[in-house]
């Protein structure tokens, strides 16, 4: 098989992390593919697979729009291709957002994800925090979550597939070839949900 194309959508957030997190994915599975930041539509237009980092949503979705990323992410998502979306990347790949504080955000949104998510849900920044979570469903018994300033999910269509939930609040799903995380999985040094995440990829290639 040739090599995969995983592009980091590098507009702002973990970028770095996730770069490194999704190479040592792929060479613990012995695969052959490349990982590198995107931001233009051209470079995403050539990806098997894309990691939307968190950060701050807004500002992602906006500078997407401002150079015609958002479009053509949506038509590659639309044809299949796995997207891994954390925290601010899974705010960016639902229907719904809301702010805990704030209330109804409007902001610029991917609108495939069949969630409603409550932003800030378990708080601002001192409400950072780690906890053990475990994603049965896809054979992660056991990951160490790190929540920074974490979404949740408060509504979830009837094809979303719930993969793990902490305090009663949904903190991951999968939707066909779309996962979403309210942590952050890059910043544990686990690399089990980033090669979850290039298997599909793969199975998909």
């Amino acid at each position: 098989m040739s090599g995969v194309t995983i592009g980091v959508l590098a507009v702002q957030g973990d970028v770095a992390e996730n770069i490194m997190a999704t190479k040592m994915a792929i060479e613990e599975l012995g695969l052959d593919g490349i990982v590198t930041e995107v931001k233009t539509p051209e470079q995403i237009s050539d990806l098997d697979g894309l990691v939307i980092p968190g950060g701050e949503s807004t500002v992602i979705g906006t500078l997407s729009l401002v150079n015609g990323s958002l479009k053509k992410i949506k038509e590659k998502i639309a044809s299949g291709m796995p997207v891994f979306g954390i925290c601010a990347g899974m705010i960016m790949l639902s229907k719904k957002a809301k702010d805990r504080v704030v209330g109804e955000m409007d902001q610029p949104l991917l609108d495939f994800l069949d969630v409603k998510i409550e932003r800030n849900a378990f708080g601002r920044q001192k409400d950072s925090f780690e906890s053990e979570i475990s994603m049965d469903k896809i054979g992660i018994n056991k990951f160490q979550g790190v929540f920074i300033r974490a979404p949740s999910i408060i509504d979830a269509g009837k094809d979303v597939e719930i993969l793990s939930k902490f305090n009663e609040k949904i903190i991951a799903v999968k939707q066909g070839n779309i996962i979403g995380t309210a942590f952050h999985p890059e910043l544990t040094g686990d690399l089990s949900l980033h090669k979850y995440f290039v298997s599909l990829i793969k199975a998909k290639h």
